[in-house]
């Protein structure tokens, strides 16, 4: 057999739901490998068709959806695909509402790479020639030298997926003060977002206090693709008054620390997945 790969194809940008950890954002590199016979160009695959064909999948069946393990014992399912309820170990919940493009459901337990990698490739071997015969996909995160930390949005006013109300990244930050990187900053800010749900205020909707004391907070918009609803406790959200771009999350941090450091340069490097993001300096 003869095989054919392709790494760094892509990156998947989404979020996931975990029984202890919440909602998180992710960002997983995918690497590909094709096995099968030569067809008459002498190719497994041609590199030309891998961005209309692979990648195409990839980003449409899981890039800046929900992912949700359908097995596991926490959820609920409502009759409308896009609409669920997941229950948090420390019996809290988490509601999503939203049309069906916006999540996908796992057949596992809990989201893996392997999991969603399994997933990919029944979706690869559809739609590739008949000479290929065996598909390879390997989802990977960033290797990261320093602080990082996992957040999940959404962009109401975004044209394309970013609008939906559940998509997230694995971040690194960067925090220079006066030329220089300040790493306990960075610490700091990774831990204050670790699973961290970064909303706008203007998307509020309502708030409540459960029967069992946990305070709760509903984000609520229509945008193109249709009508989105979070419901999530308040521990789990980072309020901003604007919208929560990456260029606007930039700058916030910036304006934060530089309240700490008035009289210093402050840079920030707020990156939103893998080798792409925003920078502000005060």
């Amino acid at each position: 057999m003869n095989h054919l790969f392709i790494d760094n194809l892509t990156v998947i940008d989404f979020a996931y739901l975990d029984h202890q950890r919440g909602l998180v954002g992710e960002s997983w590199i995918a690497d590909i490998v094709l096995g099968g016979e030569l067809d008459e160009q002498g190719m497994v695959f041609d590199f030309g068709n891998v961005k209309r064909t692979i990648k195409r999948v990839i980003d449409e069946r899981v890039d800046h959806r929900l992912v949700v393990p359908a097995g596991a014992p926490c959820l609920q399912r409502e009759d409308n695909p896009g609409c669920l309820t997941w229950q948090l170990a420390d019996g809290s919940h988490i509601r999503h509402q939203g049309p069906e493009q916006s999540v996908v459901f796992l057949d596992h337990y809990e989201v893996v790479p392997s999991a969603v990698a399994r997933l990919l490739e029944l979706e690869l071997k559809a739609v590739l020639p008949a000479n290929v015969t065996a598909v390879e996909v390997t989802l990977r995160e960033e290797l990261i030298q320093g602080a990082y930390y996992h957040y999940v949005h959404g962009l109401k006013k975004h044209l394309g997926n970013c609008q939906r109300i559940a998509h997230g990244h694995r971040s690194p930050i960067r925090i220079d003060i006066n030329g220089r990187r300040h790493t306990e900053l960075e610490k700091h800010w990774a831990q204050q977002w670790q699973d961290i749900y970064i909303g706008t205020s203007e998307d509020l909707s309502q708030s409540w206090t459960d029967s069992d004391g946990t305070d709760y907070v509903s984000f609520h918009y229509d945008a193109e693709q249709g009508e989105f609803r979070l419901d999530l406790p308040c521990q789990r959200v980072w309020l901003l008054e604007t919208d929560t771009t990456v260029e606007l999350i930039a700058a916030y941090l910036a304006d934060e620390i530089k309240k700490e450091h008035p009289t210093d340069e402050v840079r920030v490097k707020a990156f939103e997945g893998v080798g792409k993001g925003a920078i502000a300096v005060r």
